[in-house]
C-alpha cells in the first residue's frame, strides 16, 4: 500500500515539474530603437491654398475634390505632404515630411488605408521610413506596420502606434506616431 502511495506521489510530482517546462512563457521583444513624432495634415478645402497640405486625388462619381465625400468619405483618395514636428505644436521647426496616400476604404465605419513615408532630414535622423497598413479611424490607439527603411533606418522594420492628437473639422488633424523599431540594421 505504501509502495502504491509512493508511485503515485511521484508521478505528481514529475507530472507537476513537467507541466513547469512545457508552457514556457512567451518571449517579449525590446525595441531597438524608438522615437515619438507628430504629423500635421492640413485638407485643401478650396479656400486654403497657401496652408494645404494634402489634397483629394480621386473621389466617387459626382464628388467634389475640395470636400469629403459624405459616407464616412467612402472611395476619396488624399495625397499628403505634411510637416513632421518633434513635438505636437504645427509651427514648430518641422524635422522632415510625410509624405504618402490615404484611401477611405469602408463605407459602413471611417477607417483608411495607408501607405506613407517620412523623410527625415534633420541633425538627429536622416533617412526614411516606411509605413503601410490599415487605419481604423475611431479607435483611440493604432498599430500600423513598419515594412522598411533607408540611411539611419536602412532596413528597419517595427510597429508604429499612431493616435489621433488633435483634429478640427474635416480640415486639419495631428497624428502622434509612436515609433518602435524591432529590427535594426
Amino acid at each position: 500500500m505504501e509502495a502504491r502511495y509512493s508511485i503515485v506521489f511521484y508521478f505528481l510530482m514529475l507530472l507537476a515539474l513537467s507541466s513547469a517546462f512545457a508552457f514556457p512563457s512567451k518571449k517579449q521583444y525590446k525595441p531597438c530603437k524608438h522615437l515619438v513624432l507628430y504629423f500635421h495634415d492640413i485638407i485643401y478645402n478650396g479656400k486654403n491654398a497657401g496652408n494645404a497640405t494634402s489634397a483629394i486625388v480621386a473621389a466617387p462619381d459626382g464628388a467634389n475634390l475640395t470636400i469629403l465625400a459624405g459616407q464616412f468619405h467612402f472611395g476619396n483618395i488624399a495625397v499628403f505632404d505634411d510637416p513632421i514636428t518633434l513635438d505636437n505644436n504645427l509651427h514648430s521647426k518641422p524635422v522632415g515630411r510625410a509624405q504618402g496616400l490615404y484611401i477611405y476604404d469602408t463605407k459602413n465605419t471611417f477607417t483608411s488605408w495607408l501607405g506613407f513615408t517620412f523623410v527625415l532630414n534633420s541633425t538627429d535622423h536622416q533617412g526614411t521610413i516606411n509605413f503601410s497598413g490599415a487605419d481604423p479611424i475611431m479607435v483611440k490607439s493604432r498599430d500600423i506596420s513598419i515594412v522598411g527603411g533607408t540611411g539611419d533606418f536602412f532596413m528597419h522594420r517595427g510597429i508604429a502606434t499612431i493616435m489621433t492628437d488633435a483634429f478640427e473639422g474635416e480640415v486639419y488633424f495631428r497624428l502622434r506616431v509612436d515609433i518602435k523599431f524591432y529590427e535594426c540594421w
